[in-house]
């Protein structure tokens, strides 16, 4: 299979990632074309109380269906047994512990989209399960390969702390910072690592703000806005310096980094991020929303 072009199955057609990642992988005069691997089946999914998927599974099934050529299948395990890999890409973070167990069984690399669940119990249940199988997955936002991050950290990867900031909007199915929050964390946890130990958030209706102190003293915060500044980024503060980084200096996509690291960790079984680090931002994101909506000063730890 190494030189081979790889088989891939998506399941959940209901986020704009599965177009952009059907067009880097299939359009080969894309400047950003991603080659070895090809969306060849796909099964639309859908959360009947969540208007981000209801209104757009079927549109984008279509699209798949008539740009590009991909199989639309009845069952998730349909798309397993056609698939060298799958790409569980619903919007939908409630629904990808049940979908995962759909296909476990066919012990196929997996790829699962943002949020990765909506609690660390189901995070965790998913690792113990693809270690069952011995599946390899992954599991982050497209912002944890921010161009201009990615520079910034193999130049210096000393940082002493960090200021990230990104869209917040909110959605009752997909609490807190589960839906939008997950960007702004990742970037975080890229820059600091994922020995956080405690967690103070407060909010209103324009904003969302979270400070986060690490096992060694080292500070990150994140900043949500609900202003229409769609734009992210952040400080990153070294001992001499600080240095400013945002989405608006990229020029390659993220959704194209962040394929080649997915087909990358589909040929050689190791993922990019280690099964720990998501699990810390699972965590993460859980002390916040518990920090927000209880007012105080969450430590990690004291989590159930």
């Amino acid at each position: 299979m190494v030189n081979e072009e790889l088989k891939l199955g998506m399941i959940g057609l209901d986020t704009s990632h599965v177009i952009k990642f059907t067009e880097l992988l299939q359009d080969p005069a894309h400047p950003h074309h991603v080659p070895g691997a090809r969306i060849m089946a796909g099964y639309p999914g859908g959360s009947s109380d969540l208007a981000a998927s209801y209104s757009r599974v079927e549109g984008f099934t279509e699209q798949l269906r008539g740009q590009y050529g991909v199989a639309i299948m009845a069952s998730p395990e349909e798309v397993a047994e056609a698939s060298d890999a799958l790409l569980i890409t619903s919007v939908d973070g409630r629904v990808h512990k049940s979908q995962f167990e759909a296909i476990a069984c066919y012990g196929k690399p997996v790829f699962i989209d943002k949020p990765f669940t909506c609690s660390l119990q189901e995070a965790e249940h998913i690792y113990k399960l693809a270690a069952s199988y011995g599946i390899p997955i992954m599991s982050c936002s497209v912002l944890r390969y921010l161009e201009p991050l990615e520079t910034a950290l193999k130049e210096d990867a000393d940082v002493m702390g960090a200021d990230c900031y990104s869209p917040m909007a909110l959605e009752a199915t997909n609490p807190g910072w589960f839906w939008y929050g997950i960007h702004g964390v990742e970037m975080l946890f890229r820059i600091l690592g994922r020995h956080c130990e405690s967690v103070s958030a407060t909010f209103n209706d324009r904003f969302e703000y979270a400070v986060g102190e690490w096992a060694d003293g080292r500070i990150g915060t994140i900043r949500g806005n609900r202003t229409g500044n769609y734009q992210y980024g952040a400080t990153l503060h070294y001992r001499d310096r600080s240095v400013a980084i945002t989405s608006a200096e990229s020029s390659k996509p993220m959704a194209a980094v962040m394929l080649e690291r997915i087909i990358k960790m589909f040929r050689t079984g190791r993922a990019d991020i280690a099964a720990e680090e998501t699990l810390a931002i699972i965590r993460f994101i859980e002390a916040v929303n518990e920090s927000r909506s209880q007012r105080r000063h969450v430590n990690m730890n004291s989590l159930p």
